[in-house]
């Protein structure tokens, strides 16, 4: 495929993933497993349903919505079922895409599908040994008219095979109850316990004499992609807090002679899984954790060296984000030089983020603290520092809009006479600390004036233009700022220095 370059970015005449063959030979793969075993299968869904926003990052061409959108084609024999772990209840875990935790996401994540028609059964809440938050948040939950399920510990999980199925182990599981052929468990994010969710409902179905399969609807690690590709490394990357190792599949390979990649947890679990099909069936069906998997995204990947150049960049952005989530003290520093390693593997720096060099060179040059820098579509990289009047954020957004709306940078936008009382305000009547203007209030400001105002009209109408953007900042940013480029759909890295 003809590859040009502007500015240093790449431009294609295609998109490096053909989204639209993958949602057809994904469903039908789909529609194949069910009739394997007997119109019962639950699905095991790695990753997220929607939102996938990983994927269309190291993919580009995915879209994030893709998996539900394969799901609509099998709405009707479908029903959802919700997972999400004591353990992440307790330590309101977050989601980082979103900014929200996993007990909210649960409710979100619910309501979407509803929205779209999907039957969604009801929540699970694993790992549950007691705690109390959990205990809480079911009975939230039923107040909500939402039936609540709890599955729990088992000691030696997963390696106590012989504990892990029997009446002590997944037997002392509550049994959900469900009525369509495809249960596809889901949850807000990885470690939730879906697998040992289908494995324990595989038991206590054979318990009261119903035949159901498991599979499993995981995108990473791709399978057929080779173990140390960037899309499969970007993937440890997203998941080094949770120890992941992406392996060759050891099963798979004793079984056919053939290199497969998968992950450490599936190769654990695997002899659990094989007891069960086993004591259920007299045999497995599966020969390695590879088999179990109905992952074709490797079949649709059209340009390998757009996906392999986006992995990359993945990789640098999940390095700043654990370096933040270190400098809060939210992580451990292994998490962290967990990431830093990958580095060497795929041949990468910090200085390979356009961004980061950008504003890092900004701030030595003017003696800057506080500086943002931002690339746009069509390579151009724009810079901005803070001011008396102005955050670092507010003043690179407005920089950018002004570009690509056309309009002359010395142009002042909002007049100093209007931003000083918002300065005013937010120190005496509201407490702050911080004079300068947020993104929020810089916004806010252009609405107001954009009444009699074209030129600040035309900055607000640029404002999707950004999505998609690369933005870096030397110091870490305001929750404010932060929610703002989410929003606006802008990827945003910061050195780990607090103002």
């Amino acid at each position: 495929m003809k590859i040009c370059e502007i500015s240093g970015k790449y431009k294609y005449n295609m998109t490096p993933f053909n989204n639209e063959k993958y949602i057809r030979i994904q469903s039908e793969h789909i529609k194949e497993r069910i009739a394997q075993f007997g119109n019962k299968l639950y699905l095991e869904l790695g990753g997220k349903l929607f939102d996938d926003y990983h994927a269309s990052r190291v993919l580009p061409g995915f879209q994030p919505d893709s998996k539900l959108t394969m799901l609509t084609q099998l709405r009707d024999t479908m029903e959802i079922v919700i997972v999400i772990s004591a353990a992440d209840i307790e330590k309101n875990k977050v989601r980082q895409d979103l900014g929200i935790t996993y007990d909210v996401d649960v409710l979100r994540l619910r309501e979407e599908f509803m929205n779209q028609g999907f039957l969604v059964n009801s929540v699970v809440i694993t790992h549950y040994s007691g705690q109390v938050s959990a205990q809480n948040y079911s009975q939230r939950l039923e107040r909500l008219g939402i039936k609540t399920y709890f599955h729990y510990t088992i000691e030696g999980y997963p390696h106590n095979v012989a504990l892990i199925d029997s009446a002590d182990g997944f037997g002392k599981n509550d049994y959900i109850e469900t009525t369509r052929p495809l249960v596809v468990v889901t949850a807000p994010g990885p470690g939730s316990g879906k697998m040992a969710v289908c494995l324990s409902q595989l038991y206590n179905e054979h318990v009261r004499g119903n035949q159901a399969g498991y599979a499993k609807f995981e995108t990473f690690p791709v399978w057929n992609l080779p173990l140390k590709h960037p899309v499969n490394k970007a993937y440890e990357a997203a998941t080094a807090d949770l120890n992941d190792v992406n392996m060759i599949d050891p099963y798979h390979l004793e079984a056919y002679g053939k290199t497969a990649v998968s992950y450490n947890r599936d190769s654990e679990i695997f002899p659990v899984l094989d007891a069960l099909f086993t004591g259920i069936y007299g045999h497995n069906p599966y020969k390695s954790p590879t088999d179990m998997g109905v992952n074709m995204v490797g079949f649709c990947i059209e340009d390998d060296e757009a996906c392999c150049q986006a992995s990359k960049q993945e990789i640098i952005r999940r390095y700043y984000h654990a370096l933040n989530d270190f400098a809060n003290g939210d992580i451990s520093e292994a998490v962290v030089n967990r990431i830093g390693r990958l580095f060497q593997q795929v041949g990468i720096s910090t200085a390979d983020r356009k961004t980061t060099t950008a504003a890092n060179e900004r701030k030595e040059r003017d003696n800057s603290m506080a500086v943002g820098a931002i690339e746009l579509h069509d390579g151009t990289i724009i810079t901005a520092e803070a001011s008396p009047l102005l955050g670092s954020s507010a003043a690179l957004l407005l920089n950018a809009t002004k570009y690509l709306a056309g309009i002359d940078h010395d142009v002042k936008l909002i007049p100093q006479e209007m931003i000083e009382p918002i300065q005013h305000t937010k120190i005496n009547y509201l407490q702050g600390r911080n004079p300068r203007l947020h993104t929020d209030e810089v916004l806010v400001a252009l609405s107001v004036l954009s009444l009699h105002d074209e030129n600040c009209r035309k900055t607000l109408e640029a404002l999707p233009q950004l999505a998609g953007c690369q933005v870096h900042s030397t110091v870490m940013l305001s929750e404010v700022d932060r929610k703002i480029f989410r929003k606006l759909g802008i990827e945003l890295t910061c050195d780990p220095v607090k103002k």
